[in-house]
């Protein structure tokens, strides 16, 4: 199934794209898709269900974020060995763990705003895991049981907040819409192997990144169960599991995000993005 929520920013209503790939709207089975939809009982509810007899969502509405109510967003750091070198890293020997606060979370083609003053605002397409079932401490051969599907993320980052402002990577990881999630959940049973997932991005028409989840140091059944160890992954939980080479700090000079530039990204299987880059208001006032 590919599950989608649609509509203006907080007033979204649950979809499910049928068989030709049209948007069906899901209100009269659930409220919206929140952790109970995701788990396996959830869906396979869901499954249930013929499409085709629900009513055809009209016009192209906006694509929300495909999850509601995400509790929790972890997102794992230079886990392709070509983006560790270009960002003149080791490749580490556990998995990097930081978080993205929630209030970043944004639909998939909603605008994104660049920083009050930044001048480093970089792109990295990255597979989105999100937990269907609570994985505490589970073992890597039950960890892809825990998982409810996967989404195509832009986790967008300020490199001077991330790397020159002290602390945890959170601060360059966390501004308002630096979190483009969707446009849909392809659920995992569509998504056979998550490792053999071919991830791209452009700025401006340019093809930038360009790889394969199968170069990750930590498969996605690794990283749910490594960081269920630390800690309880409940439904609805997203995972976001790093990006390959090619972002704009890699770059020779470095380059960077600017208004007017539009990024597009895809995943194979789940989908694309495209985000147009605006100023942040104090900064469009002041030019």
């Amino acid at each position: 199934m590919k599950l989608a929520r649609y509509g203006n920013p907080g007033q979204e209503k649950p979809g499910i794209l049928d068989a030709d790939g049209q948007l069906r709207d899901l209100s009269a089975i659930v409220a919206d898709i929140t952790a109970e939809v995701l788990t396996r009982d959830g869906l396979r509810r869901l499954a249930a269900i013929d499409p085709a007899t629900l009513p055809l969502v009209p016009g192209t509405p906006r694509y929300g974020a495909p999850v509601a109510q995400v509790g929790k967003m972890l997102c794992v750091g230079l886990n392709y060995a070509e983006h560790a070198a270009e960002t003149n890293t080791p490749l580490p020997e556990q998995p990097v763990l930081f978080m993205k606060a929630t209030s970043a979370i944004m639909g998939a083609n909603d605008d994104l705003m660049i920083p009050r003053g930044s001048v480093k605002t970089d792109w990295e397409v990255e597979l989105g895991i999100v937990i269907g079932d609570v994985a505490r401490d589970v073992s890597i051969g039950e960890a892809l049981a825990h998982v409810a599907g996967y989404v195509v993320i832009n986790d967008v980052s300020e490199r001077e907040f991330q790397l020159e402002h002290g602390g945890q990577w959170v601060k360059g990881k966390s501004c308002d819409t630096f979190g483009p999630i969707g446009p849909w959940l392809v659920t995992a049973d569509e998504i056979p192997d998550p490792q053999k997932l071919s991830l791209w991005l452009e700025v401006n028409g340019h093809r930038y990144q360009n790889g394969n989840t199968r170069t990750m140091a930590f498969g996605v059944a690794h990283l749910v169960s490594y960081i269920s160890r630390y800690m309880t992954l409940m439904p609805g939980d997203v995972i976001s599991s790093g990006t390959p080479a090619g972002v704009g700090l890699g770059q020779h000079p470095p380059t960077y995000l600017r208004t007017g530039d539009v990024v597009e990204l895809g995943i194979e299987g789940l989908g694309r993005q495209r985000q147009q880059v605006v100023a942040h208001p104090a900064d469009a006032v002041r030019s």
